[in-house]
Formats: C-alpha cells, sequence, structure tokens
C-alpha cells in the first residue's frame, strides 16, 4: 500500500472527486440514489459526497489488488471504478482552483476504487463540525466496476 494522499480538502457543495487529469468531464447523475449512495462514478471519474459542507480530513491509497473491505471500522463503504487514461489523477474540491490541487500518480487504465467513511454521527447540531473522515482506495481492475454499496450509513 502506497498514500497517495493524506490531508484535508475543502468539500464545497458537500462533494470532492478524484479523475482522470486530462478528463474534465465529471458524472452529473444527481438523484436521491446516488447522494444515499455518496458516490457517482463516470468514465474517467467519481464524486465522493461529503457529511459536511466544510474542510474534512482525506486520505487517498495505492493498492496493487483489490484491498479487504474493514466492515467493522467504516460507516458507510461504496465501490466503483473509472479509467484512468493518463495514469495522473486529481483531487478536488467543486470550487478548487484545479491548477493548485493535488495531483496523484496511479496506474493507467481501469481502476477500482472504494470509498469508505467513518466519524458520519459525530456532526454537530448545524453540521459544521465532526469527525467524520474519507478514506479513498485505488488499485488495478480489468474493467471500470459498476457502483455497489458494501455497507450503508443509516442516520438516525
Amino acid at each position: 500500500m502506497r498514500i497517495l494522499y493524506q490531508g484535508e480538502m475543502f468539500a464545497d457543495y458537500f462533494q470532492l472527486y478524484l479523475r482522470d487529469e486530462a478528463h474534465s468531464e465529471l458524472p452529473d447523475d444527481y438523484t436521491d440514489e446516488s447522494l444515499a449512495r455518496r458516490l457517482m462514478a463516470g468514465p474517467n471519474g467519481i464524486i465522493v459526497h461529503t457529511a459536511r459542507n466544510m474542510t474534512v480530513p482525506v486520505r487517498v491509497e495505492w493498492h496493487d489488488q483489490r484491498p479487504v473491505s474493514d466492515l467493522e471500522t467504516f460507516q458507510h463503504i461504496v465501490e466503483a471504478g473509472f479509467s484512468c487514461l493518463t495514469g495522473q489523477l486529481v483531487l478536488a474540491g467543486m470550487t478548487d482552483d484545479e491548477t493548485t490541487s493535488p495531483r496523484l500518480a496511479a496506474k493507467a487504465g481501469p481502476l477500482g476504487v472504494r470509498v469508505s467513511l467513518s466519524g458520519l454521527d459525530t456532526l454537530s447540531e448545524d453540521g459544521l463540525d465532526g469527525e467524520d473522515q474519507y478514506l479513498v482506495q485505488l488499485w488495478p481492475e480489468s474493467e471500470p466496476l459498476a457502483i455497489r454499496v458494501l455497507k450503508a450509513w443509516q442516520a438516525t
């Protein structure tokens, strides 16, 4: 496993994205279902729906093969796939200046992606503070995976 990014990102509009550097199109299938999944996937990128419209901690990992899911640690886990044709990814919030956004090196070709969320039950009443965390794991795949929720968070 290799850490590609670890830090904080501004999740403006409750969203972060990861996409192939040469392909700026992002998925736009905003539905109640896609919001509940907390992930949208397009041909060359994904959008992660965060619990807060604030700066949130994000970690992106590269794995040489599909990692084991940690169903006990995380409250919500969803997988998908997309193609990274250039081997270079852009990680950004929806209103970030992409010229200064992190560039992450990945293997060119189809990628699997798993997004695991924790701390979803720690948000303050106004939704501005919390200990929510976002783990994005990437690995090479033979073809892009369909979106699949492995564990769904149900707010109480």
